[in-house]
């Protein structure tokens, strides 16, 4: 078992104690991670995100897609009733129960989610907000006699 040591992180930055905490999270579940449904992360745009999920065998009912406390849930139950008893002779089709848990950045909010044949798709798109974006910083100068600050000419 893998185990990520975040000691020279932390004499040198202050405030990504959540960052470390991640990658060891990340790291020390590598080896139990679920293989089902098979999944594609994608970048859409410069903040646009499409989590894929192979779903097949699932009706839309079936489903749920759940955000909560910068977690994105995805849990799926069987529905068996109404169909009949069925004797397979070759099963290779899964349709067992599934959770799978994403991950979310700050700021990343999912927009929407579509099921179409037999593939579920998860939009997402990171929004930051107006207090963390890049901003303009106006320099004044001084005049030197007067004391006066004066705005420097706009280039």
């Amino acid at each position: 078992m893998r185990r990520f040591d975040p000691t020279p992180l932390y004499r040198a930055s202050v405030g990504f104690d959540q960052m470390a905490e991640m990658l060891d999270r990340v790291l020390s579940s590598d080896l139990q991670s679920p293989s089902y449904p098979p999944y594609n992360i994608e970048k859409t745009g410069e903040n646009g995100y499409r989590i894929s999920l192979a779903v097949a065998g699932f009706r839309a009912d079936d489903l749920s897609v759940e955000v909560k406390e910068n977690a994105l849930l995805v849990t799926a139950r069987t529905s068996d009733e109404g169909d009949t008893p069925r004797e397979y002779l070759h099963r290779g089709i899964a349709t067992r129960a599934f959770e799978r848990r994403f991950h979310l950045a700050d700021h990343v909010r999912v927009t929407g989610a579509s099921h179409a044949d037999g593939m579920l798709h998860i939009d997402l798109q990171r929004e930051l907000p107006e207090a963390l974006k890049p901003r303009q910083i106006e320099i004044t100068r001084d005049t030197g006699s007067t004391g006066k600050l004066v705005q420097a000419d706009a280039a």
